[in-house]
């Protein structure tokens, strides 16, 4: 009975070893060959290599387009403000057509003043403004003195007229204005006649 039990011990023994063998036998991973290794290392850089390619073409493409829609705005960017002046040349040409039939001077002029303000009107809508001038200080950043005039009913160093219309493009200054510029006038002190009367009695007393 007890070699039949030492027996049976045994034979559980020898089972769990060859489960053992057989489950690390499972868990050891089987290393691929060299050769393997390379090929699919291979297959990876030339797939790398081909979406390098494939990027850098189209980074190209897209250098190409953006130059080409550089150099398209620099030379048509002006293109619709050119468009709508030709509208006011068209107006300038009729008035001159019509000062030919012997109109009136004061048609031409009607005429020459709404050219005007469509002119302006239209340098306005792309950011044309003019620079406010008379009656403001005076600013070198936006007007330029030509001259100086003595004036009493002013502060000094202000604008009291101007030459030529100074004008902005959007916030910066593309043309200054042409400006007079007030000078506060010298006061001269009068000399009154008693003070001239006892500088002359001073005089005849020294003599």
């Amino acid at each position: 009975m007890e070699e039949k039990e030492i027996k049976e011990s045994q034979e559980e023994q020898e089972e769990e070893v060859e489960k053992k063998e057989e489950t690390a036998e499972e868990v050891i991973p089987v290393e691929k060959p060299p050769e393997e290794k390379i090929k699919e290392l291979e297959e990876e850089l030339l797939q790398f290599k081909d979406k390098y390619l494939r990027l850098y073409a189209e980074f190209e493409n897209y250098k190409r387009r953006v130059q080409k829609d550089k150099e398209e705005l620099l030379k048509y960017g002006v293109e619709p403000l050119v468009i709508e002046l030709l509208t006011v040349i068209d107006n300038l040409e009729m008035a001159l057509g019509h000062a030919g039939n012997e109109v009136s001077l004061e048609s031409l002029k009607e005429g020459v003043d709404l050219t005007l303000k469509e002119l302006r009107k239209i340098l306005n809508k792309y950011g044309v403004s003019e620079i406010e001038a008379v009656g403001k200080p005076f600013d070198p950043e936006f007007h330029h003195a030509m001259s100086q005039v003595e004036r009493d009913d002013v502060e000094d160093k202000t604008v009291v007229e101007e030459y030529r219309k100074g004008y902005m493009l959007k916030d910066r200054v593309i043309r200054p204005s042409l400006v007079a510029v007030a000078k506060k006038v010298e006061k001269v002190e009068a000399t009154s006649p008693e003070t001239h009367e006892e500088s002359n009695t001073e005089e005849i007393d020294n003599e």
